[in-house]
């Protein structure tokens, strides 16, 4: 069982995260378009069911091997993301597939309070304020991620401490003179501080450029 889970454990992760999809759009479908209240309830129940079992699996691999890989890292990144900003992109799917069905039955399936929700988000303060907040939450989701690797990989955070002091690491270029453990862990690092910083500077400029359309 131990070397099954090791040897397929992308695979585990890609068919939950398949079934994580289809659980979701078997919700709506049984829950607005058939009005099966209590099947959309078993539906989202195998939803969460699926996103623990993704984490209890991240880290029991963790506990055979005793080491960080990319395959923990990215269960991370997605358990991260799912806690964070998936609650309200969660909540703006539900709206639409509640205006898309709604209109395929003839009726509407909004309330109020939705329509002035789906009216907001298209004003530029609220959009500029938002991508404010999204922008800050991704910040602290990645130096405490950052931190957490650094003072792993130095042994401590006396060790960690040392390479915010010292960036000649960032020049070499070698997992092996940087704070990080593995190659594994330097590469996919670099590449979220690339798509952090795009990130953050594309969701700033809705702030200082509000007046450009970017919906």
């Amino acid at each position: 069982m131990q070397e099954t889970l090791l040897n397929f454990q992308w695979e585990w992760f890609i068919a939950a995260e398949i079934l994580s999809v289809v659980m979701l759009l078997l919700f709506g479908v049984t829950r607005y378009l058939l009005n099966k209240r209590n099947w959309s309830t078993v539906f989202i129940s195998f939803f969460l069911i699926l996103f623990i079992l993704e984490a209890v699996l991240a880290l029991y691999i963790y506990r055979l091997t005793g080491e960080i890989s990319t395959f923990q890292i990215i269960v991370t990144i997605f358990v991260l993301y799912a806690c964070t900003f998936g609650i309200a992109d969660f909540k703006r799917l539900d709206r639409q597939m509640r205006k898309t069905i709604g209109k395929w039955r003839g009726v509407s399936l909004l309330t109020e309070k939705d329509v002035q929700l789906m009216k907001r988000q298209q004003n530029p303060e609220y959009i500029a304020r938002k991508n404010r907040i999204s922008a800050m939450i991704h910040l602290a989701v990645f130096v405490s991620v950052q931190a957490g690797l650094w003072i792993y990989g130095a042994g401590g955070i006396e060790g960690a401490i040392s390479y915010v002091t010292d960036f000649s690491w960032v020049e070499a270029d070698d997992y092996q003179q940087s704070p990080y453990h593995s190659e594994t862990a330097f590469a996919l690092s670099k590449l979220w501080g690339l798509i952090f910083i795009v990130d953050f500077i594309y969701s700033w400029s809705y702030t200082f450029f509000p007046n450009k359309s970017k919906e």
